[in-house]
């Protein structure tokens, strides 16, 4: 069967080398019983690749399922995957087969296999050495005879330095590895897409096509596409439902496209409504509330050294009571009121490490001039990374451990918290 006829049947559209070499590869495996990984960004259409290597297999007549393995809960995952026997958990009132026993003789696509819990893993790894699993809740070894196609769209190889994934079932995965190419990096098959959806969407929807003019076009090719095909799909149906004109310029396309600065991993830190607040992403946020403050820390280390240094100023600061603070730190007047601070500070008018030990009121002091001699400027980390976990193991403390609370509080799915644990190997 030739790649042409593959793509009719699939519905793929493109030329690109890139793409063009993904497609030969799934060809020449499917014939196989190998394992394959298929890598690749969010939207590129991996799905669509493992539906190629069980059609074109000797198990084509034989089931085919596709697995996400992100969307299963972690305490569920082994039951789906490998079975229960009545009685094994809470629930479980009647035995259940799993995937890899209904599909036996067929093939299975994981999806999303780096999201799989470590445990689950090396029930995977079993399976594909040796073909045997066990149900959940049994002690009794079965058989199966699956083909494994796993996705992913995350780097394995990191994930498995991280401790966050098995190397030894990273290289039993990648038998065979297909990549499958982002669409900003096939340029030349963007219009050819573009022009499929909206002829599609105009038959739905029963209007006529749209028509992009030279500048449009420039402009579809120049975007960045991180959504891939499943972003250029939805903006060719918004078109072709929303415009007025089936003549669509660029300053029309413009307007369906989203602000590609959204798109950017730095957050704006000055000019108009960014410092308002309204980013894009909780990450943004969290840049600028760390941005800030560390600038009102700054600010504050700088006032104490001057009276430190200028025992005439001793007066004043005898005086400088923590509603002058407030006037001089308007975050910690926010706070006081009850509203969320623009920057984030401890709520102690005065830094621990200017208040010498014993002392819990709050109140500046005079430091002898030795102090002055040991005082060293610390550059606080201001990485993401680090505050985010220093932030999750306070909310843990806080909440002595109850991951649900802790995420409440921090403002995130309890899912996600429990990914973010793994990634920062926190122990609870």
């Amino acid at each position: 069967m030739d790649l042409q006829t593959i793509k009719n049947r699939f519905g793929i559209i493109g030329n690109a080398p890139a793409l063009n070499h993904a497609l030969n590869t799934a060809v020449q495996v499917a014939a196989t019983d190998l394992t394959v990984l298929i890598v690749g960004e969010s939207g590129v259409g991996k799905e669509v690749f493992s539906q190629i290597i069980h059609a074109l297999s000797a198990r084509k007549h034989n089931p085919f399922i596709a697995v996400n393995c992100g969307a299963i809960p972690e305490g569920t995952i082994d039951s789906e995957l490998f079975g229960h026997e009545k009685g094994a958990f809470t629930g479980a009132v009647d035995s259940r087969k799993g995937y890899f026993e209904t599909v036996s003789g067929g093939t299975i696509f994981l999806d999303e296999i780096g999201e799989m819990p470590l445990g689950t893993q090396a029930r995977l790894l079993r399976v594909l050495e040796t073909g045997e699993f066990i149900r959940v809740g049994s002690s009794k070894v079965q058989k199966t005879d699956v083909r494994v196609i796993a996705a992913t769209n995350r780097e394995l190889l990191e994930f498995t330095q991280k401790g966050r994934f098995r190397e030894d079932l990273y290289y039993r995965l990648s038998t065979v590895p297909i990549r499958v190419p982002s669409l900003r990096d096939r340029k030349e098959d963007v219009l050819l897409l573009f022009r499929k959806f909206v002829v599609d969407f105009a038959e739905r929807y029963k209007t006529q096509p749209v028509q992009l003019d030279d500048d449009a076009r420039n402009m579809l090719i120049a975007y960045p596409w991180p959504g891939n095909v499943r972003e250029l799909k939805n903006i060719a149906e918004q078109i072709s439902v929303l415009s007025p004109n089936t003549n669509i310029t660029a300053t029309t396309l413009r307007n369906f496209l989203p602000d590609q600065n959204k798109h950017s991993r730095m957050p704006v830190l000055a000019g108009g409504a960014a410092m308002g607040g309204e980013f894009s992403n909780e990450r943004e946020i969290l840049y600028k509330l760390f941005f800030d403050m560390k600038k009102d820390v700054t600010e504050l280390k700088k006032m104490f050294l001057e009276i430190l240094q200028n025992p005439s100023l001793a007066g004043s600061a005898a005086h400088y009571t923590r509603e002058s603070l407030m006037q001089d730190f308007p975050v910690a007047t926010e706070l006081q009121n009850g509203h969320t601070p623009s920057s984030v500070i401890p709520a102690s008018s005065t830094p621990a490490s200017y208040l010498p030990a014993g002392n819990t009121n709050g109140q500046p002091v005079l430091l002898h001039e030795d102090d002055i001699h040991h005082h060293e400027e610390v550059e606080e980390s201001l990485n993401i990374m680090d505050k985010e976990k220093e932030l999750i193991i306070k909310a843990l403390k806080k909440h002595k451990g109850k991951r649900r609370d802790a995420s409440l509080d921090l403002g995130i799915s309890e899912r996600t918290l429990y990914r973010k644990l793994k990634e920062y190997d926190i122990e609870e």
